[in-house]
């Protein structure tokens, strides 16, 4: 009896020793993704972008390969070490990272940003199906949230601590470092960031590798992505609007992580290392206190007997968002502005750990991987385009004045947080068909 209680305590500290490890990686790869959005007025300044191609950098060039390559990645996730595939993107996007700051011009930057978006490709399905066999369906919520809100310590610290090295480097001449020449501050804000991320590569291959769990008689140990799509067309009407609604309900965090900092820059005149760290204390806590309570939250419900209770969830905070949304960029006052911006991340950042959870509950072990890559490809692109570089086309386009940048976000968020709620309530509606049974309705 004894040795069964120590080997479940030792199977309990490898699980969340993965999770911790899995968080840290995730972190990293916040920092490392939305460094760009604190360096927008330094990097127009230098290479003579505009608000739209800003846009493509912090959007588009990333998630589109990010995307692309997710999908082949995530199956090999689903049949071989994943601690080992999320090794070698650690090391890789920290690389590129660091390579962006050796850029000269966009299109070098742009190629550079791809190479960020190659290695973050392999982190997250593949953590989505480790922490899925290191823990219980009741305890599963929990677990992925304390994972899901590195997200949000990772926007955190990249607004503080690239704020703070900003805020080092920013009034100091250009730097010579030896065989890369001159050096902007920006480029070696890049640097910085950038490198330290090989050491969290090394640290992952301690990480245990779980036995899988959750096997689908009913398919091959090994799917091939053609059978994975097959599989997800046959239940197209709950993973379409699954996949459709958790995107949308992403824009406001998207928006928070991207186009907001240059916002309070550029309409409250904040500077770089000050706009960085307003945000970052904001995003640390509050985002990360979302998702938590998000976990929390969906468990609750979960064991209440509300099996659809994800979904309940998630149209409520659509309902909730619509007026935090539309007021947070809607006021002269930075001191109304900040105000309403701590309940708009807090709200925004929700949706995060019910998105995550719920793809693991509707999908066998074997195609884990493979569909959250999937919905990871619906989610980028539609971040990407409707968000990142959407709001930087409609400022540029649209308003044709970059003093309209509030109004740009608002209109976007708004607008996605209705598509958001129209598709997550037909995704609840088709999931009760088929996955609910003696649901509790009181």
């Amino acid at each position: 009896m004894n040795n069964l209680i120590n080997s479940k305590q030792q199977d309990s500290m490898a699980a969340w020793y993965a999770v911790f490890v899995l968080l840290l990686a995730y972190v990293l790869s916040f920092v490392d993704r939305i460094i760009l959005s604190l360096l927008v007025t330094p990097i127009k300044e230098d290479l003579g972008t505009t608000d739209a191609q800003m846009g493509l950098l912090m959007g588009f060039a990333f998630a589109i390969f990010y995307t692309v390559a997710g999908i082949p990645i995530a199956k090999y996730s689903d049949v071989k070490s994943r601690k080992m595939i999320i090794a070698i993107g650690v090391f890789l996007w920290s690389i590129m990272t660091a390579v962006c700051g050796l850029a000269r011009s966009f299109f070098q930057l742009f190629l550079a940003r791809i190479g960020v978006g190659v290695g973050e490709a392999a982190l997250t399905p593949a953590a989505y199906s480790m922490i899925s066999d290191y823990f219980t369906e009741e305890k599963l919520g929990r677990a992925m949230a304390v994972y899901k809100s590195g997200a949000m310590f990772g926007g955190g610290l990249a607004f503080i601590i690239g704020g703070a090295v900003i805020g080092y480097v920013v009034n100091a001449d250009s730097i010579i470092l030896p065989l890369l020449g001159e050096m902007r501050p920006w480029q070696m804000a890049f640097i910085i960031v950038g490198l330290p991320g090989v050491l969290i590569s090394l640290l992952m291959l301690t990480v245990k590798e779980p036995s899988r769990t959750g096997i689908a008689d009913t398919l091959d140990r090994k799917v091939p992505i053609s059978d994975a799509i097959k599989y997800m067309q046959k239940r197209w009407r709950i993973y379409l609007f699954i996949f459709l609604g958790f995107a949308f309900m992403a824009a406001p965090i998207s928006s928070a992580l991207t186009w907001i900092p240059v916002y309070l820059q550029r309409i409250h005149e904040m500077s770089i290392p000050e706009s960085g760290r307003t945000l970052g204390i904001i995003i640390f806590f509050l985002s990360t206190s979302g998702v938590l309570f998000s976990g929390w939250l969906i468990d609750a419900f979960k064991k209440r007997g509300y099996q659809d209770g994800y979904f309940k969830v998630a149209l409520i905070i659509c309902l909730v968002s619509i007026p935090i949304v539309y007021n947070v960029m809607n006021d002269q006052s930075l001191d109304k502005t900040l105000w309403w911006l701590h309940f708009f991340v807090f709200i925004a950042s929700m949706p995060l750990v019910i998105s995550a959870t719920v793809l693991q509950i509707v999908t066998p072990n074997q195609l884990r991987a493979q569909v959250s890559a999937v919905y990871m490809l619906f989610l980028n692109l539609i971040t990407a385009l409707i968000v990142t570089t959407g709001i930087g086309f409609i400022t540029d386009f649209w308003f044709k004045d970059e003093m309209a940048l509030g109004q740009s976000i608002t209109t976007v968020n708004l607008l996605s947080m209705f598509l958001a709620f129209l598709c997550l309530y037909i995704a609840m509606s088709n999931f009760n068909k088929e996955f609910t049974k003696d649901q509790k309705v009181s």
